[in-house]
Formats: C-alpha cells, structure tokens, sequence
C-alpha cells in the first residue's frame, strides 16, 4: 500500500502569515521539507483522497495525481474542509459535449450532521453534487466502505466529531488519524498495525530541555492533546511504526529539530514503536 502525506501542517502553516519566527523565516528560505501545508493524505491504490485543506489543489498539482476517485472527511474543521471547491476540477463549463467524473465523497454520520451547522458546507456539497463533479454517500454508524481493493473503516475518536480511518487491504493495515486525539485511548480490538499516523499534539514541555512552554492554566490543554500525552496513546498501540503529522508552527520546532527529536526518542524510548515525524509529501510504501 503507498500513502503520501500530502500536506503534515496542522491549523497553522509553516511558515505561518505575518510570523517572524525562526521556523518561519526557514520555511521560507528552504521550502520544503521545512514548509508545511495543511493536513491531508492520499491513498495510491485507491486514489482516495483524505481531507481538503484550503491548499489542496497546489498540493494534488505537486504531487503529480491526476485523479481522485474518491475521497473521504475526518471532521468538519476548516483546515480539513476549506478546499473542498478542488472537486470543481473534475469538470469545466467549457467542456463540451459534457463528461465529468464525479468523486465519490464519503460523510461519516457525524461529519455528515456537523456539515448541516457548520461553515455552510451541506450547501457547498450538495452544489459540488448538483454540478456532477461529486458523489455523496452518507455512511451509517460503524459502516465501512470499498474503494477498489482498499477497505476504509471510519472510527469514531472521544472527542465525538472526529473519525480516525482504518484503512486495509489483504496485506496491509493503517491507521490514519487526522487530528482532535484529545481523550483518545487506542481500543482493546484494534488489529496488528503496520503504520499509524497520528498528530504530534501540543508541545507543552520543550523536548528537548523540558522547559514548560504552554502555561498549565490555558484552556488550550483542556481541549488538545499533548506531546507526552501522545507518546503514551503510543505506548497502547499495537503498531509497527508511528508517523507523527498535524505538526504546526507554534510548536517552535524545525523540521531538523524533528529529526533530532526522533533520534532521542529512539534512546530514551525503546520500549515504543519506531517514532518519525512527517513532512509533506512524505511516502509510505508498504510491502
């Protein structure tokens, strides 16, 4: 199975807007794998498409995939859906005689309600339909879906809104969990996993000197998952290898202070699976 990590940003972009800090300045100088854009997955074998940044276009474009048969949201959060309008491309009024190829785009039951209250996306969709450039199917409870040879089982996480995606074929299982772990312990029934890739969560603590960074009184620790919280839903995961993604900008880290950071964790840690922290368009390839 190959999974490229299109885009390993989270809610913030690096660089960031109007930021000065030192990630920021590098991204900017280097590019990627400095730079980082908005949380998204894509599914080779299935050319399943997972969650439609705002920079999803220039993303797909740079990634040389030409098609996208079908796709797949996590939640109904901006930095996963704002880009929604990419599916346009599957046909243009000037075509003619008509031939689109609609995507096929799968709403798990609770992202299929929130876009009824959320950022008007039920309107934006049902347009999208209307145009014939997608397909909608709404999804019951714990229903899986087929993409060619690829199953795709959404998994509901604590927190309510967001779904985690088991994905699997005959020789093959990944666990791809776009963002929101916050309260997250991995279940007892979870298979053997080959790959998870899961956000990093907030850096409270520096890594690396652990100086605190985030105040123990802001509200962000009541909604989001941290670091050190991260690495014991690791611990409970019964994986071959984590991939950390969903890594944003105020975290203050470069992508060498990821790679450094793996390193120690491989000292420091060796009871947990092999740790590595993504960047975009990142390769998976499964045997």
């Amino acid at each position: 199975m190959k999974i490229e990590l299109l885009g390993s940003g989270g809610a913030t972009l690096t660089p960031r807007p109007f930021s000065t800090s030192r990630v920021s300045v590098e991204a900017r100088e280097k590019g990627a794998p400095y730079s980082r854009m908005g949380p998204a997955y894509f599914v080779h074998d299935a050319a399943l498409l997972i969650d439609t940044p705002e920079e999803i276009g220039p993303m797909l474009t740079w990634a040389g995939i030409q098609r996208v048969e079908a796709a797949v949201y996590s939640h109904w959060h901006p930095d996963h859906t704002s880009g929604l309008r990419v599916f346009e491309a599957n046909y243009t009024f000037w075509d003619w005689p008509p031939h689109p190829m609609p995507t096929r785009v799968y709403l798990p039951p609770q992202v299929a309600a929130d876009c009824r209250q959320w950022l008007g996306l039920e309107k934006r969709l049902a347009y999208l339909e209307s145009r014939n450039v997608i397909q909608i199917t709404r999804l019951a409870n714990d229903e899986a879906f087929q993409v060619g040879s690829i199953q795709v089982q959404p998994l509901l996480l604590a927190v309510g809104y967001v779904y985690a995606f088991l994905i699997q074929d005959d020789a093959t299982k990944v666990l791809i969990i776009p963002d929101e772990t916050f309260g997250w312990h991995p279940p007892d029934d979870l298979p053997a996993l080959d790959v998870v890739i899961m956000p990093a969560g907030l850096f409270a603590f520096d890594p690396f000197n652990g100086e605190r960074l985030i105040p123990a009184a802001h509200p962000v620790l009541q909604s989001e998952a941290t670091f050190r919280q991260t690495l014991q839903m690791v611990a409970a995961l019964p994986a071959k290898e984590v991939i950390l993604s969903h890594l944003e900008e105020p975290n203050g880290l470069s992508y060498d202070d990821y790679l450094r950071l793996a390193e120690q964790l491989a000292g420091t840690h060796p009871d947990l699976p092999p740790i590595t922290f993504a960047y975009d368009h990142q390769i998976i390839d499964t045997p």
